[in-house]
């Protein structure tokens, strides 16, 4: 017995060094089969993961934790670092950017990945956060703040679903969304992001992951979602973006946790961690928010990726060091987003290993989280695109549903009887930056990381060609984006004014969201002429608009609608009656900031606000 036992403990040394030093150690009985088990489509997902871990080297299990940049790491430099990740950040994509293109792309990572070592497939992230907005042509639906005055869940879903199905005709199966943050203070740059200022509007639409996710993940059709960001981004002081949120734990509780436990009960596949602070320690290594809350309390069983560069704030300076990745990884992180520095982050996570500060229990948890989506999505069967799924992107049935969306997102706030528009014998005057600009309606996050303004960069129409199109007979459209020509022939006056494209803290307002100069001066010459005024604001947040509010007809809150300016149109000619209302409170001015339902604060217009037309 002695002997045996002293054989048995030499045996356990031999194979945690082994481990170690990065040599596989596979079981006696699969190294006999002719077929790996994890390779058996027929066996069990858990039985399939364990048999690859058993595989596995330290090299192995690091690349996987590891996320690179298509521009930093070509198929064959990502199959030698083992990446477990690729990913595209906004406006990184392939040339041409069409779907093929990117097909292409994603399958030269794939057929390199899954014919070296093990064969283990990456997965391709992108942020699909309204539609597959990084790729030419795809349909644009309405920003997050569009669907929460909407308030309609199911269509939120379908919205999901297509958004999954275009994404994988890419070859793409992860979409960075949806967005859950419950934005607190108009003047942070992803305000837009958020359905709404109280947990309830994230919480309903919240079912956008099964849109995304499908019945199934292996479908072709499902992507894995990603519920972001966790936790408190829109609770920051200030409106800061990647700030510091200086609240109670019960307050975290209560305002921003909800959201988050509705993405899990949906089986949300992966989170993904806030830049923010929260009272001063940043997200990326906090063990109790990620391990204890997430992982722990809610019962998350998926992976937690960070954001990009996330590791490398943890301690305020630039660039990331091994204190901080051992930090981020004990903390709960399963998956680094190290879009330019994967090579460094591959060394010191090995190292960490090696040293004894990350222990192997942490790898091989976070390995059998990401192996586990890998195996349910599909990827070990079928790693290269399904280009079938090209038939219908940017289809004109997915435009219709988008247009759908943006009629039932319009909020209409005040109407003097000017509303809605005739169709027939009318002289309609059209104004205003936003009214022929296709990619100020889409806002940030559209072909590029901060979008950007021009008529047509996208496929759709513009709220003037809604206008346009939807004019009968012997009515008359004219437009001057400054307003000039405009006289008293004219029987109203429509100005589409607000923002220009932005995203993340290149958005933040510390003095307040108010309107340009350019917007101003056109209200003022449109007012001087004495035609009825009615206003459109394209925004991702409500706008200080209380000074010209006495001199404006009437009032609709576009939100950031995406493609279909028609459906605009839609609701300004009652072809839909409104029925949008506000998911934040409207301020009356700037200096009312942070202004939320039950504040006690009295906005311009109140939380759920939001008329409809009289019908006779």
């Amino acid at each position: 017995m002695p002997l045996l036992r002293t054989t048995r403990s030499l045996r356990t040394t031999v194979l945690a060094g082994l481990l170690l030093a990065g040599t596989a150690v596979v079981p006696l009985a699969s190294a006999a089969t002719a077929t790996p088990l994890y390779k058996n489509p027929s066996a069990s997902v858990a039985d399939r993961v364990t048999d690859l871990l058993a595989r596995m080297t330290l090299d192995d299990k690091v690349g996987q934790m590891t996320q690179g940049e298509r521009g930093s790491a070509t198929p064959a430099q990502a199959a030698a670092a083992r990446l477990g990740s690729i990913l595209s950040g906004g406006g990184s994509t392939p040339t041409p950017n069409t779907p093929g293109a990117w097909a292409d792309m994603i399958d030269a990572y794939q057929r390199v990945a899954t014919t070296t070592g093990l064969g283990i497939p990456i997965l391709y992230g992108s942020d699909a956060v309204h539609g597959h907005n990084n790729v030419a042509g795809a349909t644009i639906f309405p920003h997050n703040i569009g669907l929460g005055a909407a308030n309609d869940p199911q269509l939120t879903q379908r919205i999901g679903a297509i958004t999954a199905r275009e994404t994988a005709a890419t070859g793409v199966k992860w979409a960075f969304a949806p967005c859950l943050c419950v934005a607190r203070d108009d003047r942070w740059g992803r305000t837009y992001e958020s359905f709404g200022e109280v947990p309830d509007n994230a919480v309903a639409n919240s079912v956008v992951i099964k849109g995304l996710q499908g019945a199934a993940l292996g479908d072709t059709t499902s992507v894995l979602a990603s519920a972001k960001h966790f936790i408190g981004d829109g609770g920051t002081t200030g409106g800061v973006d990647q700030g510091n949120t200086q609240i109670t734990l019960d307050e975290l509780r209560r305002i921003h946790l909800p959201p988050f436990q509705a993405a899990i009960a949906h089986g949300a596949g992966s989170v993904m961690i806030s830049f923010n602070s929260w009272n001063g320690v940043k997200d990326h290594g906090n063990k109790f928010l990620i391990t204890d809350l997430l992982k722990g309390e809610l019962g998350f069983s998926g992976f937690v990726v960070s954001d990009w560069n996330g590791i490398d704030q943890i301690d305020g300076q630039t660039g990331f060091t091994a204190v901080e990745v051992k930090q981020a990884v004990n903390a709960g992180m399963d998956m680094v987003m190290v879009p330019y520095d994967y090579q460094k982050f591959v060394a010191t996570l090995k190292a960490e290993v090696l040293n004894g500060d990350i222990p192997m229990a942490r790898i091989d948890d976070a390995n059998r989280r990401i192996l586990t989506k890998k195996f349910e999505l599909g990827l070990f069967e079928r790693p290269y695109t399904d280009r079938s799924l090209q038939s219908d992107f940017g289809s004109a049935a997915n435009h219709a549903v988008a247009r759908q969306a943006v009629r039932e997102s319009q909020v209409l706030l005040k109407n003097d009887g000017v509303l809605p528009l005739a169709k027939q014998d009318n002289r309609i005057f059209v104004a205003g930056k936003n009214a022929n600009d296709m990619g100020n309606q889409a806002g940030g996050w559209t072909l590029t990381w901060q979008g950007q303004s021009g008529t047509r960069v996208i496929p759709g129409t513009t709220i003037l060609d809604g206008i346009k199109a939807g004019a009968g007979k012997g009515t008359v459209v004219t437009y001057d984006r400054a307003g000039s020509g405009i006289n008293s022939s004219y029987k109203v006056a429509v100005a589409v004014v607000g923002e220009t494209p932005y995203a993340e803290g290149q958005g933040d307002r510390p003095g307040g969201v108010v309107l340009d100069a350019e917007d101003v001066a056109l209200l003022t010459k449109l007012k001087a002429s004495g035609v009825p005024l009615v206003v459109v604001t394209v925004s991702g947040r409500p706008v200080d608009i209380s000074a010209q509010l006495p001199s404006i007809r009437g009032l609709v809150a576009a939100w950031l609608p995406g493609s279909e300016g028609a459906g605009v149109a839609d609701v300004l000619y009652g072809d839909h009656n409104p029925a949008g209302k506000l998911s934040f409170t409207w301020p009356r001015s700037a200096s009312q900031q942070p202004i939320n339902a039950g504040d006690g604060k009295q906005g311009l217009f109140p939380y759920g606000y939001g008329l409809s037309y009289r019908r006779r």
